[in-house]
């Protein structure tokens, strides 16, 4: 019968380890103490893991500190995990021992054992080839695991830059296509001046274009790689030539350029880097969250709401009332965007939490920032190809919300003046007709005129329309009562004012 077990040794004393495992005692004892939230570390985290550890062995054996036949096996064994074998066998919780020697050590003792495989060996016969003397050679916990941070969330951020590209260019289409269509605008869900959707999804595309642009400033800072620090970042046991090789194989395979950092130290007790990037996906987040929010207003509705756009329905939306369809692609993304938001507050206190030389509480921010990344980029496609690339604008019903908005009222500013306006505007409202309307009926511009400074296109664009304006001092006043007092007039001034016509004559005139 096959052993169910093996039986390891570290400095604590014997372990079973299952007997087809390719870890080995320190990860086992880790499984038992880290029962926590049943995840395991990312795909790319766990690949990104072994591609610096065959950078590691490459370096080594450059530097003529480990043997090639180790060397060789180790690197074989590495190629294997990094190309999507054996991910199964890194079975860590993310919450897990300070630092992420945890997650060192399932990753030193899983090569250790592939390798001694690929010399003939057996699982455990460490002699062949060790976890710390052989794997972990010249590398700490403390400069692996934020090289291993750094490799893996540029590596995502390429991605996430994938779906900002594709989501700038669907809005930018969504620009083109609607370009001519005017809507009322709103501040403060009040009535404002109208705004085209053109120049709506083309503003969208450009929030875009830089949160894109902070997100890649705050990557370039990753660059930076502390592989060579070792413990404290003094270097210790790590050879230049080491270090050189391992750098530079790393840039080969990703296609990044990095590169050793100005300090050791700087790099090993600081994640203010980590965090930045958090801070800038953050940023992103923010603004997805109120174009998601704005779009779920647009299309509130269909008929007591905005309904200014139709958004794909892409599933029912109630499961007791017939027919209805909710927005649950931006309500989704709205949520997507809130924990995001979570895991920078978390990155936050964890990057503030390490003491002297080390920070331990890589191992929360290895997998909040890499999680981030991973479903805002996942958030980016959905709401791209479920909800943008199948929006339909209300075109007649955004023209008779218009014609009854009181922002175009805005226009008139120039020809009647803010006080006279603002009249029109409050009766407008009082009786419920348009801004239009009581201006024709008190006469006080020729449809020909009136129907020059509404266009509602010209509205939108900068300047005062063509033409003579209507001087305000020509038309009625507000009434006394409507205006802000001013100081009491010196006595020649009054003799002045007592000779004019009454405001009341005016407003009659006019």
């Amino acid at each position: 019968m096959k052993e169910a077990f093996r039986v390891e040794r570290d400095y604590l004393g014997d372990v079973l380890v299952p007997a087809d495992a390719y870890y080995g005692a320190q990860t086992a004892r880790a499984v038992e103490n880290f029962r926590i939230s049943g995840l395991r570390p990312h795909p790319l985290y766990v690949k990104c893991s072994a591609l610096v550890k065959w950078a590691a062995a490459r370096g080594n054996m450059e530097a003529g500190t480990l043997d090639q036949s180790r060397g060789n096996a180790i690197c074989r064994a590495a190629e294997e995990v990094y190309s999507g074998k054996l991910l199964d066998q890194f079975v860590l919780d993310p919450f897990q021992a300070g630092a992420g020697t945890s997650h060192n050590m399932n990753t030193n003792e899983v090569l250790a054992n592939r390798a001694i495989e690929l010399l003939g060996g057996k699982k455990g016969e460490y002699h062949k080839v060790h976890p710390n003397d052989h794997v972990n050679m010249a590398q700490s916990t403390n400069d692996f695991i934020p090289t291993v941070i750094r490799v893996t969330s540029l590596l995502m951020i390429r991605g996430l830059f994938s779906q900002v590209d594709a989501t700038v260019a669907t809005l930018k289409r969504l620009a083109r296509k609607y370009e001519g269509v005017v809507k009322p605008g709103r501040t403060h869900l009040m009535d404002a001046a109208p705004i085209r959707f053109g120049q709506v999804f083309d503003g969208w595309a450009r929030t875009f274009v830089k949160d894109r642009d902070r997100i890649q400033q705050a990557a370039e800072m990753l660059l930076e790689l502390n592989l060579g620090g070792s413990a404290v970042g003094t270097g210790i046991n790590a050879e230049p030539a080491y270090v050189e090789e391992a750098i530079r194989f790393l840039s080969q395979k990703t296609g990044f350029k990095f590169k050793r950092p100005a300090s050791y130290v700087d790099v090993t007790h600081s994640m203010a880097d980590m965090l930045w990037s958090a801070e800038a996906l953050k940023a992103l987040a923010v603004d997805v969250s109120k174009i998601s929010s704005d779009l779920r207003l647009m299309n509130s509705g269909p008929i007591t709401g905005f309904g200014e756009v139709t958004l794909p329905a892409v599933q029912p939306g109630s499961s007791i009332m017939p027919g209805k369809v909710n927005p649950v692609i931006a309500e989704c993304m709205n949520m997507i965007c809130f924990h995001v938001m979570g895991c920078e507050t978390a990155i936050t206190e964890a990057a503030q939490a390490g003491q002297m030389e080390l920070n331990v509480m890589m191992p929360l921010i290895a997998f909040d920032l890499t999680f981030a990344i991973e479903i805002m980029t996942n958030g980016l496609k959905m709401l791209r190809e479920r909800l943008l690339e199948g929006i339909t604008v209300n075109v007649e019903r955004d023209k008779r919300l218009l014609e009854a908005s009181t922002g175009i009222a805005l226009a008139l500013n120039p020809y009647l003046g803010f006080d006279r306006t603002s009249e029109i505007v409050k009766e407008a409202t009082k009786r419920g007709v348009t801004v239009r309307q009581v201006i024709k009926e008190k006469k006080l511009m020729s449809d020909e005129e009136l129907d020059r400074v509404l266009d509602p296109y010209r509205i939108t664009e900068p300047g005062v329309v063509k033409g003579r304006p209507i001087r305000p001092s020509s038309l009625s006043r507000p009434s006394p009562s409507s205006r802000i007092r001013s100081p009491a007039p010196t006595p020649s001034r009054q003799a002045r004012r007592e000779n004019r016509p009454s405001s009341k004559g005016r407003t009659e005139r006019a």
